[in-house]
Formats: structure tokens, C-alpha cells, sequence
């Protein structure tokens, strides 16, 4: 009882301190101690929000310092917001990690970016045309080989009740090599620009093949900690996220409801293509160490650099460019920046680093619509909103 008292007299003497407060501090000075507006940062976030997106997060950071926006929530059923620095599935981003493998390994001597596939997969693509005597590392590693993608085959019906019954299954990399040589090949070798998951699966058994060691063992040895990237890891096929996180929820048809997608979709999320989970802090600090030559010798991250023009009606932002594991995007105030963005059921993961590694910014977005209008309108304010942030350091 007299516990409640103490907490009772406590709380009204804070009440009456304040109000006294208010009553003696001069009108000007209470105006002056007003809440600061919100950030251009914290106002475009809230911007993708009031376009659909249920939970935004952003974290930017500069040589002045790190900065972070949130909006809208991490948890529809709790409403909890996003997670600070949560863990995030990063999709294809996983590309740019396997990619730094690969050139290492060049760097190294142990392997050339012009050897054929076959030399290392001895016939495991072949059929309909495909020919991996014919294909490149170099063509793997920038979506130029003509390879089919093999994602078609494994999303056998794009709905909420295909996502649960089909989340559980499992491939080998093999099996999804196999399933993409059932189709023919959307160009001969190096005549054309074509995004294809089944490249960056066959590059991680080159590296099994190259090193004795899984891609995922090597990403840990080389790049995971090196970096002390902590909260980066490569699950497999273990579908949780650990926590933090948000929750993702992925609406699968026009106007349908939102689907709760947090857990992981093993037939694309398990593999050298997009499996890896991360933070935003780790994300930013691999790209920052990638674009400061902490990872890669010159001449391999010069050969990371060599773009070739991403058609434009492929559904990136105008200017694109794909380089090997790593895309250029030009930016409104000059120059441009580098990345890889991933993506999955029900997230959206955006990096986004400056040519010097001196600006970062990661956007995660938690959930996904169902119709392209909305998915390009959302696309359009993850952009706007990068450009913003990066070119304001300026």
C-alpha cells in the first residue's frame, strides 16, 4: 500500500512540476521547444507507407552519421512497428555476396571468368539448346548466358494457398538446374540481357566445384567474417527469420487481402540466387567495404564494375546498368550509385552505395502488392527516396 502511495505521489509531483513549468517558461521558448518536422528521410518512408506498403524501414548512413526512418507497422495483427535494424531476407542481394566469391577466386588464379560452365559442371546444362560449353562465368555472373530461369517452375500457382502448400518443398541446386534446361534458352550466349536466377545457382556449385567448400561456407570464410557481419547468415533450408523482425505479407491478387509470407518460400529462398538473411546495418557494411576495395583487388572490382545496358523494359529504374553482381542506377544529382536489390513473397530489400563507399542507404519494405500499378508506383518512391537521401549528403 504504501508503495502505491509513493508511486501515486510521484507521478503528481511530476504533473505539478510541469504544469508550473509551463506556466513560468516564457511563450516563445515553449514554441521554440516544439517537435522538429519530420525528415525528408522519415516524409518519404511515410510516403511508401500511404502507398500500401504495411512496414517501412530505412537506414542511411554518411561521414555525419547514421540516420533511420520507420512507418507503418512491423505486425498487422499486433500493430508493433517495424523492428529497429531487424532481420531481413535480402532476396537476390545474396547475388553480390556470391559474385565477390567468384572474383576472389579469379583474383586468386584458382579460376577464369572466361572459363565455360562445362569446365567446371561438366554436362549439367544442356537440352533444348542450351549448351554449357557455350556459356561463361563472366556471362553467368551478368545475366547474359541465355540460360532459362527456373523460378516458373517452382511457383506452380501464384496464390496464398500455392505459397503454403508449395513453401516446404525442397531442391537441390541441381534439381533446379534441371528444371530450367526443360526450356530453351532466351538467346545464344552473350547476345542479349536477360535476368536469370538459375545463373547464380549454377556459380555457387562452380565454387563447390573450384573449392571443395559450399558457396555458403566460402561467403562465411570470405566475406561474412572478415567484415564481422554478425547478423548475416545463410539458412538454407530452415524457413524461420530470427528475431527481430517485421513480418512480410504479400497480397497475391488485385485487391485480395495480405497474405502473412514471413516464412521463407524454400523453392526460390534457399539458394545461391537469394537465401541469405541480414540486417541493415550488415548490408550497408558489406556494400561500403565492396565500393572501398576491402573485398576485391582492383582489377577484379574494376571487372564487378563493367556494365552493360539493362533494357529498359525489364522493369528497372531508367539508366540501369548491370554490372557483374552488382547494378549501377544513376542519381538525379549526378553520378550514380551501386547495388542489388532483392526480393521475395512479401519483401522488398533496397542497398544503395555511393562510388566512393562513403554514403549507404538500405531500404526494406514489408510487404508487396498484387497488381504491376501499384508495384511500380512503390518501386518508384523506393528510388525517389534513395535519390533523396544520397544526393542531400551531397
Amino acid at each position: 500500500m504504501s508503495i502505491t502511495r509513493t508511486r501515486i505521489s510521484r507521478r503528481t509531483a511530476t504533473v505539478l512540476a510541469t504544469a508550473l513549468l509551463a506556466v513560468f517558461v516564457p511563450a516563445e521558448s515553449r514554441a521554440a521547444a516544439a517537435p522538429d518536422p519530420p525528415s525528408r528521410l522519415q516524409r518519404d518512408a511515410d510516403t511508401l507507407r500511404n502507398d500500401g506498403v504495411t512496414g517501412v524501414s530505412v537506414r542511411l548512413e554518411t561521414p555525419h552519421g547514421v540516420r533511420t526512418a520507420r512507418s507503418g507497422v512491423g505486425d498487422l495483427r499486433t500493430g508493433q512497428p517495424v523492428a529497429t535494424d531487424g532481420h531481413l531476407r535480402i532476396g537476390s542481394t545474396t547475388k553480390t555476396f556470391v559474385a565477390v566469391v567468384v572474383l576472389q577466386l579469379a583474383g586468386e588464379g584458382r579460376l577464369s571468368l572466361d572459363d565455360t560452365v562445362d569446365a567446371w559442371l561438366p554436362g549439367l546444362v544442356r537440352g533444348h539448346g542450351n549448351d554449357g560449353r557455350e556459356v561463361t562465368l563472366r556471362q553467368l555472373l551478368q545475366h547474359t548466358s541465355g540460360l532459362p530461369d527456373y523460378i516458373g517452375d517452382v511457383v506452380p500457382e501464384l496464390s496464398a494457398a500455392g505459397y503454403r502448400a508449395n513453401r516446404w518443398t525442397t531442391y537441390t541446386s541441381r534439381q533446379r538446374v534441371a528444371l530450367a534446361m526443360r526450356h530453351r534458352p532466351s538467346f545464344a550466349p552473350g547476345a542479349g540481357w536477360a535476368y536469370s536466377n538459375t545463373d547464380y545457382v549454377l556459380l555457387g556449385l562452380v565454387i563447390k566445384a573450384v573449392t571443395g567448400q559450399s558457396w555458403e561456407h566460402e561467403v562465411r570464410a570470405r566475406i561474412l567474417r572478415p567484415l564481422r557481419l554478425t547478423h548475416t547468415l545463410a539458412p538454407g533450408n530452415r524457413p524461420f527469420l530470427p528475431g527481430p523482425h517485421a513480418r512480410n505479407y504479400q497480397q497475391f491478387e488485385p485487391d485480395g487481402p495480405l497474405a502473412d509470407t514471413t516464412v521463407a518460400y524454400l523453392p526460390f529462398d534457399a539458394d545461391a540466387d537469394g537465401s541469405l538473411i541480414s540486417t541493415a546495418a550488415d548490408t550497408d557494411r558489406f556494400f561500403t567495404a565492396l565500393l572501398q576495395g576491402r573485398l576485391l583487388a582492383p582489377a577484379q572490382l574494376a571487372e564487378m564494375q563493367r556494365t552493360v545496358e539493362i533494357p529498359a523494359d525489364r522493369g528497372f529504374p531508367r539508366g540501369t546498368r548491370d554490372g557483374l553482381g552488382l547494378d549501377w542506377t544513376p542519381l538525379s544529382c549526378g553520378g550514380g550509385y551501386w547495388g542489388h536489390s532483392g526480393d521475395g513473397f512479401g519483401y522488398l530489400v533496397w542497398p544503395a552505395t555511393t562510388a566512393d563507399g562513403r554514403s549507404t542507404v538500405t531500404v526494406s519494405l514489408h510487404s508487396r502488392p498484387g497488381d504491376e500499378s501499384s508495384a511500380t508506383r512503390q518501386l518508384h518512391d523506393v528510388t525517389a527516396l534513395v535519390d533523396h537521401a544520397l544526393c542531400s549528403d551531397r
